[in-house]
Formats: structure tokens, sequence, C-alpha cells
């Protein structure tokens, strides 16, 4: 599948709004004029107004009186975040993007008790990635929020990558918990987890999906490589959510596709009342253009 498909399934959805914290900075910027371009959304922008609007007279002129932006003046990078995580918490924003703030900065705002955005699920990391030569998509989790997390938190990991699977038409996904080895091994966490949470999904606990696990990522992605290992799975070979056990795995994996396989992704953090966009400097714009396509997505049931 290609995420350019995300995108033309964006624009079919009732017209959406994205909130930008900090929207201050040419890249941001750039990625709202891409948005806009492909009709995606409209944009309220929170930041220093006199410096954005520099931005869009110097780089998107044709931009400065389009009805579908907002700019809304801060005196901080932390209003800018409070004032658009209530934008979204107040239902007058779908998706809440992450501009030129630390990303401290806004998550502080994000579990703000009062006005944030916390539903009481654990937040995590979802990327979803087209890899080149797979005829379907690659999620990816939990590859940025999350540094150990134990069973529990496994468990609504799974839920919040299964959501937006399902948001992008992905029916019943396949969850391959990731580890070393492919069998259980006392002495291995990461395998002693996936063992339990494939019991607890046979048993209804974790719904709307097929887990099985533990799986090494070759058995996990190859066909092949689960068949010359003796591995009978739904999941084995075909699976469409990597979970992954700790941090620097995701990581590791999250960046060697895109820098090794050159794959493309879009990603946001789920498990908030409404999808979060957090961009980065290394992402490119194709990548945030992706990322926001996918949020919007994740909106629509």
């Amino acid at each position: 599948m290609k995420l350019d498909s995300l995108i033309e399934r964006a624009t079919q959805y009732e017209e959406k709004t994205v909130a930008v914290a900090a929207a201050e900075d040419t890249e941001v910027i750039e990625s709202v004029a891409q948005a806009l371009k492909h009709n995606l959304a409209n944009f309220m922008l929170f930041g220093d107004k006199e410096k954005i609007m520099d931005i869009l007279l110097s780089k998107h002129p044709d931009l400065v009186k389009n009805e579908k932006i907002k700019i809304i003046h801060t005196n901080s990078q932390s209003a800018a975040a409070e004032h658009a995580v209530k934008a979204v918490k107040l239902n007058e924003a779908n998706v809440l993007m992450k501009g030129n703030v630390p990303t401290a900065t806004i998550l502080k705002a994000v579990l703000n008790k009062e006005y944030g955005l916390r539903t009481g699920s654990v937040l995590s990391h979802v990327a979803v990635f087209e890899v080149e030569g797979y005829d379907r998509f690659t999620i990816v989790t939990d590859a940025a929020m999350n540094i150990a997390p134990d069973l529990d938190q496994k468990v609504q990991i799974i839920n919040n990558s299964v959501e937006i699977a399902t948001r992008i038409g992905i029916d019943t996904p396949l969850v391959a918990p990731i580890a070393a080895v492919e069998v259980v091994n006392p002495a291995m966490q990461a395998t002693l987890d996936a063992a339990a949470l494939t019991v607890m999904n046979k048993r209804g606990q974790i719904k709307n999906c097929i887990v099985d696990g533990p799986l090494a990522l070759d058995n996990a992605v190859s066909s092949l490589a689960a068949e010359h290992k003796g591995i009978e799975s739904t999941v084995a070979g075909r699976a469409d959510i990597l979970l992954v056990p700790t941090i620097e795995v995701g990581n590791v994996l999250y960046k060697s596709l895109i820098y090794f396989a050159k794959a493309k992704v879009g990603a946001l953090i789920a498990g908030a009342k409404a999808p979060i966009v957090l961009t980065s400097r290394a992402d490119t714009a194709e990548s945030k253009l992706y990322s926001l396509a996918l949020a919007i997505c994740s909106v629509n049931k």
C-alpha cells in the first residue's frame, strides 16, 4: 500500500482543523502549505503573529489571506502549546501539531489535568511505513514515547496501534510482539510478555486484532523465513503491526527503515483525545504531510 492513499483518504472526510503550537518556523509553515495544497485541513497557527506573517510573506505570500488559516498570537512557546491544546480540548480543532516548540513543552500541556487531552490511556508513538517490496503498510510501535513498557502498557500500546490501523483501512490487523527469538525464554522478558499478550488476545482481553508471539523480526515480516523455521502462525510473515519491546529497539528499527530501506513514513502520538503530530527538523516535508494525513484519517471512524 502507498502512503499517498492516506492523503486521498483524508480529503474524503468532513473538513478538519489542525491546531499548530508555535508555528513561527519556516519548515512548519512549509508543511502547512503542502497540506493546504492537498486540501487536507484548515489550520489554527498559534505563536508569534509577526514572525508567522513574516514567513508567510517571504515564502508563501499566496497564503497570507487564505481563509483556511487563522493566526492566534501568543507571547511564548508554552503559551502557544497551552492555547493549541485548549483549542483541541474545546473541539475548535481536531488534531494537535507540534511546531517550533520542545516536545517536553507540548506534552506538558497535553498532560495538564485541567485542560489537557489525557484519556487515562498510555500515550504511544505509532509509525506507518511504506516499504518498497511489501504489499502492506508496516506499523512500528513504540519508537518514541515509552522507554521500557511493562505488560499492561504493551496492551495499551497495541490497542492504540490497532485503532490507528483500523482507521486507515486495516481490518483485524496482525500484531507481532518482537523479540530476539521466536521461542519463550524465561531469561528474556520480551518473550514472556509476547507469550502473555498472545494468550490475552486469544481470551478476548485484547480485541479487534490477532496477536502472536514472540516472533523475531525476520519471522514477523517474511513468510519464507517463518517457513524455514517451521513456524505455523496467522501472523508470521504477514504482520501489520510490529510491537517492539523497548524504545531503543523501536528507535533503531524506525531509523533503519528510513535510512537503509529508504522507506516513507507518517507518524503520530495516539492514546490522547485527539491525534498528535510531533514533527522534527529531521522529518522531510513529505513525511510531515503523511503524518498530517494519518492524523486526519485517525480522527474519523
